[in-house]
């Protein structure tokens, strides 16, 4: 490559990174999920728009399988291990029971309604079997839903995607296939490699980064990044699950006092970005426009039997030992979204020269950017329809983290939105647990260093200093008063999170936990 090649990449790739981050904030000024207008980029750059030619499925799996790793770090280094621990149990029954629920009825239902033979169909309906861990942290993120629903979606989709792998990997072999417990003990053992490793390198990282003084501060994301990425590569070169590997370390790193934790997050997020722009716009240039159209009906009917049988059906036998609500069930269902994994697992039997490949490749790509025109935008009226989140819930305060590492501090952002009761209560009201102090209030667009007579009002930002010992309790007393004001503690308010666990219990304790 010369010199002057190289700087027409760059000018190309950089337009094109451009590009999809304006993307990203049309998208989310409209209420659409990015990924589809990133995917559109890559559809209007590629040879049927702006002539860039890329027909490498092999490399576009490779690619792809490198860009998940980097989400799923990103989805660990982001996710509280104490709201998962609660939650293993069903986002792993969900994760494999789940899957292979999911993708028998979705098979049955493209053999028996479009003709495709069994071996396709089983191939197709392992393909979109799976939750896309980029498309869920995006969306559900961004809604006021319980803790214990949101994580339960989350870790589902960082756990399915090794299964679904497995399985479309032998739907894509040519020969003969293996009886089940050959598939079974495959399956184990990817999972529980992949899982150990992780689990390893996360707290060899963990143990490193604690112990050793970096030069700079820079260098603490790109440490706690590699060694996610490390994971992902040793798993894999064991012949075990790398993305099961790459989320659970990222899962320890995350939830470990590591220096810099702030500038982590904030980097990890970017990554995490920038692994699903290159990821979506890369596969909208596999794909030919001109084929699309003749992929609209199958896509239509496999989508149609995913979201309104196989989906539902799998989550109410797999959560049906523990309990959930239906309505929760409902939800969980149509919160099942699809994204970039389903198209980079359609790459897998191109490489292999499956007959129907390029089909197959055609139906998901439809079948992912009809239902999430249909799925993303519809979640908040679902989560509202179904009462998983109540019109109250919108008006709970937003609370994040950016800890200050000099001094083992939080620095918590509140915000207090219309019909908080927070406002009208002054700082000394809130009574807060020592030595736990409202800093600064931006109102307005202008700062002020509030007293204790200082009064809040609705769209105040608040800035508190606490400690790790009593943050939690800071949290829950900033919940309790947002909800029912300064008597919220008379009133038998006392902040409790909506994260119970979801397990079996007696039902008067289940009643009462509600």
């Amino acid at each position: 490559m010369t010199l002057s090649e190289l700087y027409v990449m760059l000018l190309i790739g950089g337009t094109v990174l451009l590009a999809s981050i304006a993307a990203a904030r049309a998208a989310h000024r409209i209420g659409l999920p990015s990924l589809l207008l990133f995917l559109c980029v890559g559809l209007v750059a590629g040879e049927d728009g702006l002539g860039l030619r890329f027909d490498d499925a092999q490399l576009a799996q490779a690619l792809g399988a490198a860009a998940l790793a980097l989400i799923l770090v990103e989805g660990g280094l982001t996710t509280r291990w104490s709201d998962v621990r609660k939650l293993l149990a069903p986002a792993g029954v969900l994760a494999t029971v789940g899957v292979v629920i999911s993708v028998v009825v979705t098979a049955a239902g493209a053999h028996w309604l479009l003709g495709i033979d069994w071996r396709l169909a089983l191939l197709i309906g392992a393909i979109v079997s799976s939750t896309d861990a980029a498309a869920v942290f995006a969306v559900l993120r961004a809604l006021p839903l319980p803790r214990k629903v949101s994580v339960l979606v989350e870790a589902e989709s960082g756990f399915n995607d090794a299964p679904t792998i497995i399985l479309v990997l032998l739907f894509s072999t040519t020969s003969d296939l293996p009886g089940p417990l050959p598939v079974v003990g495959n399956l184990l053992f990817q999972l529980v490699v992949g899982g150990v490793l992780g689990v390893v390198t996360g707290r060899l990282g963990v143990a490193a980064l604690r112990h050793i003084a970096l030069p700079a501060t820079g260098l603490y994301p790109l440490a706690t990044v590699g060694f996610g990425v490390v994971a992902f590569a040793a798993a894999g070169a064991l012949g075990a699950s790398g993305i099961i590997a790459a989320y659970l370390s990222g899962l320890v790193l995350g939830n470990a006092k590591l220096p810099h934790r702030a500038a982590t997050r904030s980097f990890s997020e970017g990554v995490g970005w920038l692994a699903q722009i290159g990821l979506f716009v890369m596969l909208g240039l596999l794909v030919d426009p001109s084929e699309l159209p003749s992929a609209i009906l199958p896509a239509l009917v496999v989508g149609l039997v995913l979201l309104l049988l196989a989906r539902p059906v799998s989550v109410l036998l797999c959560l049906l030992p523990f309990r959930v609500p239906w309505r929760e069930q409902v939800f969980i269902s149509w919160a099942g979204l699809r994204g970039a994994v389903p198209i980079v697992l359609t790459t897998f039997p191109v490489v292999a020269g499956v007959t129907g490949a390029r089909d197959a490749l055609n139906i998901v790509f439809v079948l992912v950017v009809l239902f999430t025109l249909l799925q993303g935008p519809t979640l908040p009226a679902v989560a509202r329809w179904t009462g998983v989140t109540r019109p109250d819930a919108l008006r709970e305060i937003q609370v994040e983290t950016a800890p200050l590492d000099l001094l083992d501090a939080d620095l918590l952002t509140v915000s207090v939105p219309p019909g908080s009761r927070l406002h009208g209560v002054t700082v000394f009201e809130l009574r807060l647990p020592h030595p736990t102090a409202v800093t600064l209030v931006v109102r307005d667009g202008a700062s002020l260093v509030p007293d204790r007579d200082t009064v809040l009002r609705v769209g105040d930002e608040l800035l508190l200093i606490t400690t790790p010992q009593v943050r939690d309790a800071a949290e829950r007393r900033l919940r309790a008063v947002g909800r029912r004001g300064k008597l919220a503690r008379w009133l038998g308010e006392h902040g409790t999170p909506e994260s119970e666990p979801l397990l079996p219990m007696h039902p008067e304790k289940h009643h009462n936990a509600q």
